[in-house]
């Protein structure tokens, strides 16, 4: 008996991506025979009756097309009757196929399976439910985006999840209307509960939709299953985790192997797929990568308070007068975690100086009519986070990290620079992704834009990774200088105070400028006060004239 290529839709070829059987191996129905991936999803490929493969006949790489053979085998059930359905029923097989697909994968093959049906429309309910967040704790809902009535599309927001370490957004992975929503804010959730439920109308593809909700029966395995992808063992996040840093720095986004559906996942979830290791066919990422990567950043704990340090007397302040106790946000808890970690294991240095910024704000201020015109606010940060990656790539070693040996540095060949920004939750750092290659016009939009997000809360966990260098500033609030915390492993911070209009002698007089007090703290195994010097001397002189910007 012939296994052939299910009805592909308008797709021509599909190519593929991963053998899970060989000869002589014995299979139950519905089992997975090989995956094939289009530019669109990834689809497997069941055994249509239980029986033994006696030959495949195509390889990993090969492109093939609808009603291909890929594989023969003998059916437990008589060759007879097992045979006919690939020829007189290619719809009853498809329709097995879509009935066994796991439901991660249900959402990504419904457009393929719809486009070849053309079963008569029917409702159906599809229960949204917490996807897999390991044994995270203390998960809440932060916000609801929907109500009962209202009308989604896929990819559209539910929910949004946080934990102590991360947010995650929960998204309808159908098209249809809420019928309810089964949660609130502030609610504590764990895997599996039920968020919502969405009234899903359609043909085959609300045949699909529905397999999400639904239980298999569990069936006996009197034979061996085949070797399938399935999520990394439980040694494996970890080792993805702690590689994180050496994998993103050698791997770019566009060279990671991993299908649409995948790549979809982790921009739902804010991953970045290049410190995420496949356990997949030619390391292919799969969905339960993703997850697995996701459970391991929710699930590692936070620094314990005091880090062995003699911990501060409890006092009962009752004693002395009416008290009220005031929970810190999770950002805050968060916060105060990696700021205690970092002030105990890096011996910190801050030295400070003054910029004379008055021509650069002379020039900022021609540039408001344009940039009215352009929709953009361009403040001084703008122009600071410029001069930073000047100073950058003239020191490098203020863009490195400490190597976990203490004997090597990590120099890094991008230049990410995060930016401290004030939220009612908490202080938060989104990150400007390689900063050094864009003009002041677009470092203004994504300031803007990324401050937006972290008011709101609309941060993914890749807008506040990979920073090599960051910038706190006060702007407007005041104060002549103070002494930034490493955002650790970064090896620098920058400090800048409230901006002011001092007497500065230019050796016949004294004139009027604009001076910008700058405190920069470094890590000072990594940098001494000499690179120091140097670094602000670069920085207070391209700021004191930007046309140096240009050379």
């Amino acid at each position: 008996m012939d296994i052939v290529i299910p009805s592909l839709g308008d797709i021509e070829e599909v190519e593929v991506i991963e053998l899970c059987v060989a000869p002589g191996d014995t299979v139950e129905e519905n089992d997975t025979i090989l995956v094939i991936e289009s530019d669109k999803a990834s689809m497997d490929v069941p055994a249509p009756a239980a029986g033994t493969i006696e030959s495949i006949v195509v390889a990993v790489g090969d492109m093939v097309g609808e009603g291909a053979v890929i594989a023969t085998f003998s059916s437990d059930a008589g060759a007879g009757d097992a045979s006919e359905a690939p020829a007189s029923e290619p719809a009853a097989a498809e329709a097995a196929m879509a009935e066994d697909t796991p439901a991660e994968d249900a959402a990504e093959e419904a457009p393929s399976a719809s486009s070849s049906s053309a079963s008569p429309a029917t409702s159906q309910e599809v229960e949204v439910l917490v996807p897999d967040i390991g044994d995270a704790s203390g998960v809440v809902v932060i916000e609801i985006a929907v109500s009962a009535g209202a009308q989604v599309d896929v990819d559209d927001l539910l929910i949004v999840l946080e934990s102590d370490k991360a947010s995650m957004e929960i998204a309808a992975e159908h098209a249809g209307e809420v019928l309810s929503v089964a949660v609130e804010e502030g609610q504590e959730v764990g895997e599996g509960t039920l968020i919502a439920t969405l009234k899903v109308t359609g043909g085959a593809e609300s045949a699909e939709v529905s397999a999400p909700v639904k239980t298999p029966d569990p069936k006996p395995d009197p034979a061996p299953q085949p070797a399938t992808s399935t999520a990394p063992a439980p040694t494996e996040p970890a080792q993805s985790a702690s590689d994180a840093v050496d994998r993103q720095s050698s791997q770019p986004a566009s060279q990671v192997y991993a299908g649409p559906a995948v790549r979809r996942l982790s921009r739902e979830l804010g991953v970045d797929l290049t410190q995420v290791t496949g356990t997949g066919n030619r390391n292919r990422i799969t969905k339960d990568d993703v997850k697995a990567y996701v459970k391991t950043r929710m699930n590692q704990p936070a620094a314990t308070a005091g880090g062995g340090i003699p911990p501060v007397p409890e006092v009962d302040f009752s004693k002395f007068g009416a008290v009220e106790l005031a929970p810190l946000t999770r950002i805050q808890q968060r916060g105060a975690d990696n700021l205690h970690r970092s002030w105990i294991n890096l011996p910190h240095v801050t030295q400070h100086d003054e910029a004379d910024i008055t021509d650069m704000e002379a020039f900022r201020s021609g540039l408001k009519a344009e940039a009215e015109r352009k929709g953009v606010r361009v403040t001084p940060l703008s122009f600071l986070v410029k001069a930073c990656c000047s100073a950058l790539q003239e020191y490098p070693i203020f863009n490195s990290s400490l190597h976990t040996d203490g004997k090597q540095l990590h120099i890094k060949q991008y230049i990410n620079i995060g930016m401290a920004v004030d939220t009612p939750d908490g202080l938060v750092v989104p990150v400007i992704k390689d900063a050094d290659k864009k003009s002041i016009w677009t470092l203004s939009e994504e300031i803007a834009e990324l401050s937006e997000k972290a008011r709101n809360r609309k941060l993914g966990m890749d807008d506040m990774q990979g920073g090599t260098f960051s910038i706190s500033s006060l702007g407007a609030l005041g104060g002549t200088g103070f002494t930034p915390i490493v955002n650790a492993p970064e090896v620098a911070i920058l400090g800048v105070a409230k901006l002011q209009t001092k007497p500065v002698w230019d050796g016949d007089a004294f004139v009027p400028r604009k001076m910008l007090p700058l405190s920069l703290s470094y890590d000072h195994r990594v940098i001494n006060g000499a690179d120091g010097g140097r670094f602000m001397v670069y920085l207070t002189q391209v700021l004191g004239d930007i046309r140096r910007l240009a050379l």
